[in-house]
């Protein structure tokens, strides 16, 4: 299944697959509510799965159907070339992370990899991740991350609530403790630290 805000990517994505007969799309979706409605009725061996899409992002779409679905398999395919994305992404229950700039050599791989059961991760990425244990955002959970990422791309509370369908009150008790847990007092300083960390441009 592919899951992609873009249609042009996924076309993309399906043109690459198309060329080799190991791999049939069942599915597409074009956001993370859909891609967990998709997911029940189709049950993919893997699922390619794009992160910043609007509504329902993939990291929390990854992370839902997980919960339901504990063995499924789901390989990132992102703009992000980040070990702060990648580890979240990893932490929510991903088996793969890919660079949409890495695509067409890769993609193959990676997807071979992850239907062997093993972990796959982008070349340049994993080469970050022996210094992303001092990332301040790897206490982050899941959500917590999500959140945080949508503060520092300048998004208000009540908004960040609709996306993630929780409360306001919710979302400004999570804004509280991802503070605490970054020693950060201010959105100045939340935009700065999402910065530094490749979140946000």
């Amino acid at each position: 299944m592919l899951v992609d805000d873009h249609a042009v990517v996924r076309a993309g994505v399906r043109r690459l697959l198309a060329q080799d007969t190991r791999f049939l799309v069942v599915a597409e979706a074009d956001s993370g509510e859909s891609a967990y409605q998709q997911f029940g009725m189709h049950l993919p061996d893997i699922t390619v799965m794009d992160l910043s899409m609007p509504g329902l992002g993939g990291m929390e779409a990854i992370a839902r159907i997980i919960a339901r679905y504990p063995n499924a398999k789901l390989l990132v395919l992102s703009m992000h070339e980040n070990a702060a994305f990648a580890s979240q992404a990893l932490k929510a229950g991903a088996k793969g992370y890919l660079a949409k700039n890495g695509l067409a050599e890769e993609l193959a791989n990676a997807l071979e990899s992850i239907a062997r059961g093993e972990t796959y991760i982008t070349q340049k990425i994993a080469q970050q991740f022996p210094h992303a244990e001092s990332n301040p955002l790897q206490q982050l959970s899941t959500r917590e991350f999500e959140i945080f990422r949508l503060l520092a791309e300048g998004a208000e509370c009540n908004l960040i609530a609709t996306k993630l369908n929780i409360s306001a009150k919710t979302v400004a008790n999570y804004q509280t403790s991802i503070k605490q847990k970054l020693g950060i007092n201010n959105s100045v300083e939340l935009v700065r630290l999402a910065m530094r960390n490749g979140v946000i441009d």
